[in-house]
């Protein structure tokens, strides 16, 4: 087992590590003789599995394997693919646990696949928001023309309701639709963006902590100013709103640069990382994968359309955006191509 690329552990009734394998060591960034008689859930900051479920392998005689569990070691979230296994010996009873990382192709065709899909909901909900816009014009004219026809001056304010839900439709339907094209692009450094988006959240937000952790070696970035500003705001302002009945609660913006990186199958030497993270509650899992998609929204009384316009903007400048979470800890991660 010690040349396995597989991590490998055995623990006992309790869950405390009594074997790992060189692979595990790497895994959870310890040695074998650190991570030996430590119970295994002390090991991980966040699993996705309950493992109590785990722990019932034990009791009741059957393995179990889920293929897609997110993990976090070392502040690093990580999609794994877990085994656990009874193991029957006469001394006293114990579990084999055999975790396997997700291979980075899987990873890539998994975005992907997301982005076809986002790609898809994004076309239904143009096509919807058309046929509902449309329509609407009509409306509104014909509740003007009745307006003026009334014979008691009184009744108009039932014209005036219906032109007002008129408006406020089409209102509804030109943020569905979002920018359709680029804006003007130039050669903008991110940390002006960035603290445009700084100051006007914690005028919105007094209670809210922003921390920078800016890379000022960072070289500028051919963008449209406006509309990156738009997008990292929409991701900051929920990420202060979600914080707010929070005593502690904590921003921080985090830039770096990446090499060799992949963008929806593309491979860029030199790219622009900008991290968004906050010490909320966290987003469900069930939500994680269809966040930006239009309508979805993660925030009581939120309207969904926020994360869906950021994508779009982002898409716009060839980069992509994609979020980390767990209890007590969201990060969304923004991707730039930087041209050299």
């Amino acid at each position: 087992m010690d040349n396995l690329i597989t991590a490998v552990l055995v623990l006992d009734n309790d869950l405390v590590v009594t074997y790992a394998n060189p692979a595990a060591e790497q895994l959870l960034c310890l040695s074998a003789r650190r991570l030996l008689e430590h119970p295994f859930p002390d090991l991980l900051q966040h699993c996705s599995i309950d493992l109590g479920l785990v722990k019932e392998t034990l009791s009741g005689g059957q393995g179990l394997t889920d293929s897609d569990v997110t993990i976090v070691v070392d502040g690093r979230q990580r999609k794994v693919e877990l085994s656990a296994s009874p193991l029957l010996w006469e001394r006293s009873p114990s579990m084999l646990i055999e975790i396997k990382a997700i291979g980075h192709q899987q990873q890539i065709s998994k975005e992907l696949q997301q982005q076809a899909q986002q790609q898809a909901a994004k076309e239904l909900v143009r096509g919807l928001a058309h046929e509902i816009k449309n329509p609407l014009g009509g409306l509104r004219g014909a509740a003007q023309l009745l307006e003026k026809m009334l014979p008691d001056p009184n009744l108009g304010e039932y014209t005036r309701i219906i032109i007002e839900q008129a408006d406020r439709l089409r209102n509804l339907v030109d943020r569905l639709l979002g920018p359709q094209k680029p804006g003007h692009r130039q050669q903008e450094n991110i940390h002006v963006v960035l603290e445009k988006v700084r100051q006007l959240v914690e005028l919105s937000a007094g209670k809210v902590k922003i921390e920078r952790d800016y890379d000022p070696s960072l070289p500028d970035i051919d963008m449209d100013p406006e509309q990156m500003e738009q997008a990292i705001l929409n991701v900051v302002n929920n990420a202060a709103q979600i914080l707010d009945d929070n005593p502690n609660a904590e921003i921080t913006l985090r830039t770096r640069t990446e090499h060799q990186v992949v963008i929806s199958g593309k491979r860029h030497r030199l790219a622009a990382r900008i991290d968004i993270s906050d010490n909320g509650p966290g987003i469900a899992p069930e939500l994680q994968d269809t966040l930006f998609y239009p309508m979805v929204s993660g925030r009581p009384g939120g309207t969904g359309l926020g994360l869906s316009i950021t994508r779009n903007l982002i898409d716009q400048h060839k980069g992509k955006i994609y979020v980390n979470s767990w209890p007590g800890h969201t990060t969304f991660t923004i991707l730039l191509p930087i041209r050299r």
